[in-house]
Formats: structure tokens, sequence, C-alpha cells
């Protein structure tokens, strides 16, 4: 029977969580706005337009947001040729692929940057499908795009694993019904994915890579065969 690998991108396959702390600070501050990095980094996985009216709250001036999100995106667009991928994040996807899990990319980068990511990875070959923020109304915590990265598995949540590394990603595949695995390598302590919803939590993709036949792989390796 099928089973599905969904990952997020940022901070979970890709080195670029404070990458873009940076940016989005930047880009705050060319618009007058102090914003503390620690609370940049932990919004960092929502949608570029839910990150600044989290941050900024209900009573900010919304005809800025646009402006606000150009800067972060040409900011950190001078990143985008030296992407690091995290450790073994490729052999991960490939290994999971050829043990036969439709692998998915779920992701609320799009465009250039979503390609910038592809490159960093470079396992192309591995990857079914990318559900990026283009394809769905609601981004994460919002269910919608692990709901839209498993449509386009053809696969049910019961057989399937999210992997991710916020809050907003753990949300989100527990909304969606789906295990989910949390990876410290975007900064998020363990108690706070856990409190989320990660039901294990490795610290990057190569500790992950080792820990495959345990914890939810395991559990949807044996939803399937059984």
């Amino acid at each position: 029977m099928e089973r599905a690998a969904v990952f997020d991108v940022d901070g979970t396959l890709v080195d670029t969580n404070h990458l873009h702390v940076v940016s989005w600070w930047e880009a705050f501050r060319q618009s007058g706005h102090r914003v503390a990095m620690h609370d940049i980094h932990r919004a960092v996985g929502l949608p570029g337009g839910d990150l600044v009216a989290h941050l900024l709250g209900d009573d900010r001036d919304r005809d800025r947001d646009e402006t606000v999100k150009a800067a972060h995106k040409a900011l950190y667009a001078a990143y985008s040729d030296r992407l690091p991928p995290l450790d073994q994040a490729g052999q991960l996807l490939r290994t999971l692929s050829r043990s036969g899990w439709t692998v998915v990319l779920a992701t609320s980068a799009s465009g250039a940057e979503l390609a910038a990511l592809r490159r960093a990875i470079d396992a192309d070959d591995a990857v079914s499908a990318m559900a990026s923020a283009d394809d769905v109304a609601e981004g994460k915590p919002a269910p919608e795009p692990v709901r839209h990265a498993l449509e386009l598995a053809g696969v049910p949540a019961e057989r399937a694993v999210f992997v991710g590394d916020t809050v907003w990603d753990m949300r989100a595949a527990r909304r969606a019904g789906v295990l989910c695995v949390g990876l410290l390598c975007g900064g998020i302590p363990r108690a706070d994915l856990v409190e989320a919803g990660a039901h294990a939590v490795h610290d990057d993709p190569a500790d992950l890579l080792r820990a495959l036949h345990t914890g939810p792989f395991a559990e949807i390796v044996r939803r399937s065969t059984g």
C-alpha cells in the first residue's frame, strides 16, 4: 500500500531559518519597526503575510505589509546561490523513495525561492511532487498545505508522516491527522515541538535517517503492510 513522507523545506532540509530571521529583521528595520530577532525566529514558518501580522499586530499600518514582504524577499534573495543543505537531507529523501515512500515537499516558498531550495537539496529524483504557497488559500498552521500534499501523493492521512522544524509545522500536521516528526535543526526547542504535536523529535535529517526503523515511519510501514 502507498505511503507518503511529506517534508517542510526551510529549516528542515535546508539550513535557512536564521537567514530568514536576519532578512526579516532588516526588512522590518527599513520600515521603521523594531522587532527582536528572537520573536522573528519563533514566527519563521508562517507565510509572509501571516508573519508580518503575527509580529506587528492588528493595529499596524497594513498598507506597509507588502513593502515589508518585498524587502524581505529582496534581502533573502542575496543568499539564493549558496543555501546550505542540512546534513544528509538529500540522502534521506532518496532512501525513503527507494523504500517505497512517495516523497512530497510542502513549503510556503514558491517561484525562484523554491527553485533555489530544490537546488540546495539536490534530490529532485526522489521527490514525487511539491506543494507550494501558491497552491493553497491558507498556509501553516492551517492543515491545507499538508492535505494538499497528501492529495498530490494520493495517500490518506493515516498512511503518511510529516517532517518539519517549527510549531506551525506540527500544528498543521496534527490538524490534518498526520503523524509528525520534529527536527531541532530549525532552532525550536524539543519541548515546544512536542507540545505542538510532534510524535518524535530528532536532531536533523541525518539523525532521522539513522532512525527510520523507529517511531512514526516504522508505524506507517506496519500500517501499510499489516
